[in-house]
């Protein structure tokens, strides 16, 4: 992500709580199944992406790739549904 000007060195990745879903309209998952926290009336995506973890520059930059492919691709589908 520093290629791409984000800082993320003070973030450390944690599970998702009830706190964080509470405000989210839409609420994007990466792999948690059962164990995120289940608000009735919201609407979950579930992606399942492989960790790049230990698997070198070349595979965490096609995750980044991938990532911001998927989140474009749901500003897109918000976008319409805006529209209706």
């Amino acid at each position: 992500m520093r290629e791409l000007g984000i800082d993320l060195s003070a973030r450390v990745p944690h599970r998702l709580e009830l706190a964080d879903a509470e405000w989210a309209d839409v609420v994007v998952t990466m792999g948690c199944g059962d164990a995120c926290p289940v608000i009735l009336g919201k609407r979950y995506i579930d992606w399942d992406l492989e960790d790049p973890r230990d698997k070198g520059l070349e595979r965490v930059a096609r995750s980044e790739d991938e990532i911001a492919a998927r989140i474009e691709q749901l500003l897109d589908e918000l976008a319409e549904e805006g529209k209706q």
